[in-house]
């Protein structure tokens, strides 16, 4: 279906033309034609398939015949997104599609300057892209008020849910009108997800463009068993392949997405990681040279992967299988976009092969078994190891002096003999020590089956809290402690 038959304005069909756009998805087609109506929208839809054009179109007409102006310190249309990177993205196609309007667009989220984000607000700013964490340290010093939202957008709720935002999402709302269109969107619908869409929609069109938990036709996808210290190895020789235009590598952690990269540059091959880890610069710029091409390949986690819409990915690393079967068709969902094919191939170890079969239920095919390189094994006796001295990254190193003068010690000095970023010697790869009671302090326990490698690329979930619980005094002191003296 062409855009010009679903009902929108001219200057909304004018800013589409000029990127290019005249035939509708899937999605925008069913969900416009009811958006312009003023429905509540259900949509489950993964990434990929059109849904920003679908809310955002209909939204900036239905703003735009409101004839409204944004409130102080308020906005008209919120979106709330899971991660920095989704939030940016929605707001630089919410600017192109308004393009021709006197709407206004701001994003709001961690990792940015909070005084900004108070001087945009402070004159009313007609759309919002926002993730909650950041949203509601506004709001709580009163810097944002909802009052006046007329559309809520909630992307991504699925993956929301998984990094801990109910709390924060539960805040927002109750500081919602009533009166609001509210479109609610997830790549997956189990009843978890619908229950709380229960909670923010009211009648709402059911628009599914896609079965749940399906992975894209045509991604071909492969599988290699390796041990998992031969992963490096086998890793270096596929990159060499000239076939690569850009190659996106996912590992379970941000541990383990910075060793990749160490990995790589000392054999020669320049990447770039992105993970919570990093500060919003840094994201910025890893993947401003991804889109480019300046770096072919990219090193993510899965949170952060979340918003990286990068045309021209034609390949896909699994180099550690995810722990979340889910998380599988959101990874090889980043190739084989805008009609072009892709590549997915996984590594995997043996205690790993678990993984493959829950992969494999979900999914409801099997992997190609792609065995070893025929020369393998004296290929990767030319490979240098992680057990050599690595090159240590530019945003590393900004990382760690960065942190060393937070703590008084200039130059990256190290404490303890460790540097201040690394994991202590015989802590479990891809846990935190401090990840239960964080999420106790949220009042929500994580799921035992869920990732802990990665904290959300957005803003951490509010609610710190101090744990309920008895203190016990340290003992009394002897009398006659300390040489003889008295207390």
């Amino acid at each position: 279906m062409q855009f010009n038959q679903l009902g929108l304005s001219k200057t909304v069909l004018a800013a589409l033309a000029a990127k290019g756009y005249t035939e509708a998805t899937p999605i925008q087609a069913q969900s416009i034609p009811s958006l312009l109506e003023g429905r509540d929208l259900l949509g489950i839809a993964q990434t990929g398939t059109g849904k920003t054009a679908a809310f955002m179109l209909p939204s900036i007409d239905r703003l735009i015949a409101s004839g409204k102006r944004a409130q102080p310190r308020g906005c008209r249309m919120l979106v709330l997104a899971p991660t920095r990177e989704l939030a940016s993205q929605i707001a630089e196609s919410a600017r192109a599609y308004a393009k021709g309007t006197p709407l206004s667009v701001a994003t709001i989220f961690g990792g940015t300057s909070i005084h900004k984000n108070k001087t945009d607000l402070a004159r009313g700013i007609d759309i919002v892209v926002a993730t909650p964490g950041r949203l509601v340290d506004l709001m709580d010093q009163h810097y944002a008020i909802l009052l006046g939202i007329e559309i809520l957008v909630l992307d991504e709720a699925d993956q929301m849910m998984d990094l801990g935002f109910i709390h924060a999402l539960k805040r927002i709302v109750r500081d919602l009108p009533s009166k609001r269109q509210t479109l609610f969107f997830s790549a997956t619908m189990p009843k978890t997800i619908r229950e709380l869409a229960g909670q923010f929609i009211k009648d709402p069109v059911e628009v599914k463009v896609t079965p749940e938990a399906t992975t894209a036709e045509r991604v071909e996808q492969h599988v290699t068993f390796v041990a998992q210290a031969e992963k490096q190895a086998l890793l270096t020789i596929a990159l060499k392949d000239p076939s690569i235009d850009r190659a996106l590598i996912f590992t379970r952690t941000k541990h383990g997405a910075d060793r990749v990269v160490r990995l790589l540059a000392g054999n020669g091959i320049a990447s770039n990681a992105i993970h919570g880890n990093k500060s919003q610069p840094q994201r910025e710029r890893a993947l401003g040279e991804f889109r480019s091409g300046k770096v072919k390949i990219l090193i993510a986690t899965d949170i952060a992967a979340r918003g990286i819409d990068v045309s021209g990915v034609s390949h896909v690393f699994n180099f550690e299988l995810p722990n979340v079967p889910d998380q599988y068709v959101h990874r090889i969902g980043r190739t084989a976009r805008a009609g072009a094919t892709g590549l997915a191939i996984s590594y995997c170890a043996d205690d790993e092969r678990p993984y493959l079969k829950d992969i494999e239920r979900l999914t409801r095919q099997k992997l190609v078994i792609q065995p070893l390189p025929a020369d393998f094994i004296n290929e990767a006796n030319k490979i240098k190891s992680t057990r050599s001295p690595m090159p240590v990254s530019r945003d590393e190193q900004n990382g760690r002096n960065g942190r060393a003068m937070q703590h008084g010690r200039p130059g990256g000095g190290q404490r303890h003999g460790q540097g201040q970023g690394q994991r202590r010697e015989g802590q479990p790869q891809g846990e935190r020590r401090d990840d239960n009671r964080r999420q106790g302090q949220q009042g929500e326990q994580r799921r035992n089956d869920a990732p802990r490698g990665d904290r959300p690329a957005g803003d951490a979930p509010r609610n710190y809290a101090r744990p309920k619980g008895k203190f016990h005094a340290r003992p009394a002191r002897p009398a006659n402690a300390g040489g003889g003296r008295g207390r």
